[in-house]
């Protein structure tokens, strides 16, 4: 007769801890990782330049922006279920060369819309870089202690280089041509070309199932029309067709979600949203990061056009908040530990929506040390919020389907920061527009430029008599800071829903680090 050992039919291997070489590997992940962020902020302070030299509309402005992220986000998805299938450093890599090559064309568009579509193709190989990142995490750190860590490393990157945008901007536009925020990506790529095929495994899923073609047009055919409807709203109002792109794009949503409930093998598995922290944890990504751009997108305006600081001058002012936001995705992996993640995320937002509401209450005159402060502020609990939120929705997801899961926690990041222009961006150009009273002896061609952006209103104002030109900069100044007044309430009111969400949707649940020891 055999007898069972209860202590060996009970004991699961301890994984493995890697040495240094998994951390170097973790170092080559976040070139990728800083760039792809920072390239979502870096045109905030890089506007003003290329609104001089290429003379793009309001509308035009915006794209420029968000053609990057729109797409990067309608193929997130898409890319990393690819990644899933055919191998993770693979599509890294990919997306690097191509990723690269397309930025040198970025950096030398003549035209507005060059640019447009260049930041379009960027947001292709860009879709593929980003799944990889945190995808391969899984694999790079088997231990989960050691795995938390490097997650908390690479969410506090990610939402540092948002911060980091705009100082890169700063110390680039001071020396160079606003095209060299996009050569940025040269040569912080060729490490990752040269390092990643030695320090990263491949990984992918050993049954991914085939390719549904159909699947990859569904989520784009969805994703596509939300976004451009809110943006259309956002610049035009709504309108019949804003209506109508919204309800093709949420039509398509259920055709694909309809679709992966049917599939053996789904190119995303839909279960995984009946999870109250995964959903939860998404929601508040998104909106923690529509806040976070959107006070980006004004106050890059303000700090330049209004306050008058060079641009390294307003990216250096930005500087403590970037530490701030770094601090806080560090500090929030033992605190996890004896903290729910309900109590702790909320606390976090908490401090950011009273940044936002002392910019409300000092929009006009504000000097610029109550935007450092307050900028520090909204990185704390930003900050915090995104290592939790990356960390649950990564480890809800089994192991196979990293990839695919990583797409979705940064789709939810890049609408966001689709979202923290379009409708910030647009509400402010609104109510900037409205709020606009024009000096009587300004000429035409001139007062078409101001009531346009607020950076047409300063250029035209540097080519007016002293007097008047003064008046209008004054003017459109005043519109401008009027407008942010307003918009920092509505975003105030962003991070509070965040924390709402956070506090109904993540209780019961603490943060990997708590719920696995």
């Amino acid at each position: 007769m055999t007898i069972d050992t209860p202590t060996r039919a009970r004991t699961t291997p301890t994984p493995p801890r890697v040495g240094w070489r998994g951390w170097a590997a973790l170092a080559v992940l976040m070139l990728p990782v800083l760039l792809v962020s920072v390239d979502n902020t870096v045109l905030s302070f890089a506007l003003p330049a290329i609104a001089l030299d290429l003379a793009p509309t309001s509308a035009q402005q915006l794209w420029i922006i968000d053609a990057y992220p729109l797409v990067l986000a309608g193929l997130l998805v898409t890319m990393g279920s690819l990644g899933d299938r055919f191998g993770r450093r693979r599509m890294l890599l990919t997306g690097a060369v191509g990723f690269a090559a397309v930025s040198v064309l970025a950096a030398f568009a003549p035209t507005a819309g060059w640019l447009i579509v260049a930041r379009a193709a960027m947001g292709v190989f860009g879709a593929m870089l980003m799944p990889s990142t945190l995808s391969l995490l899984r694999s790079i750190f088997p231990d989960r202690d050691q795995r938390r860590l490097a997650i908390a490393v690479w969410a506090a990157g990610f939402s540092a280089g948002a911060a980091l945008g705009p100082v890169v901007g700063g110390v680039l536009l001071e020396h160079f041509a606003w095209g060299s925020v996009f050569l940025l990506s040269v040569p912080v790529l060729v490490p990752l070309l040269v390092f990643a095929p030695f320090l990263v495994p491949e990984s992918r899923d050993p049954a991914p199932g085939r390719i549904d073609l159909a699947s990859i047009a569904l989520s784009m055919a969805a994703m596509v029309p939300i976004v451009f409807a809110i943006k259309e709203a956002a610049v035009h109002g709504f309108g019949a067709g804003v209506v109508l792109l919204a309800v093709a794009g949420l039509g398509f949503g259920v055709l694909f979600v309809r679709r992966q409930n049917r599939l053996a093998v789904p190119m995303l598995d839909m279960t995984l949203f009946a999870r109250g922290a995964f959903t939860g944890a998404l929601l508040v990504n998104l909106l923690s990061v529509i806040a976070l751009v959107g006070f980006l997108f004004f106050v890059a305006q303000h700090l330049q056009l209004v306050a008058g600081l060079s641009p390294l001058q307003a990216g250096l002012a930005l500087v403590p908040g970037l530490a701030a936001m770094i601090a806080a995705g560090l500090a929030v992996v033992p605190l996890g530990r004896r903290v729910a993640p309900r109590v702790l995320v909320p606390a976090g937002l908490a401090v950011s929506a009273l940044a936002y509401l002392v910019v409300a209450s000092t929009a006009h005159g504000a000097p610029t040390w109550v935007l450092v402060v307050a900028f520090v502020a909204l990185g704390l609990g930003i900050g915090a919020a995104e290592t939790v939120s990356n960390e649950l929705v990564l480890s809800s997801a089994p192991p196979e389907k990293a990839g695919a899961a990583s797409a979705v926690s940064e789709t939810a990041y890049e609408l966001g920061a689709v979202l923290g222009t379009a409708v910030l961006g647009g509400i402010l150009t609104a109510l900037y527009r409205a709020n606009l009273v024009l000096p009587a002896d300004v000429p035409a061609t001139a007062a078409a430029a101001a009531r346009e952006t607020l950076a047409g209103a300063m250029h035209a104002a540097d080519g007016l008599d002293t007097a008047t030109g003064a008046a209008l900069a004054t003017a459109a100044a005043e519109a401008f800071d009027s407008g942010v007044g307003v918009t920092a309430l509505i975003g105030a009111a962003l991070v509070v829903i965040a924390g709402v969400v956070a506090a109904t949707t993540l209780g019961g649940f603490r943060t990997a680090s708590a719920r696995e020891h």
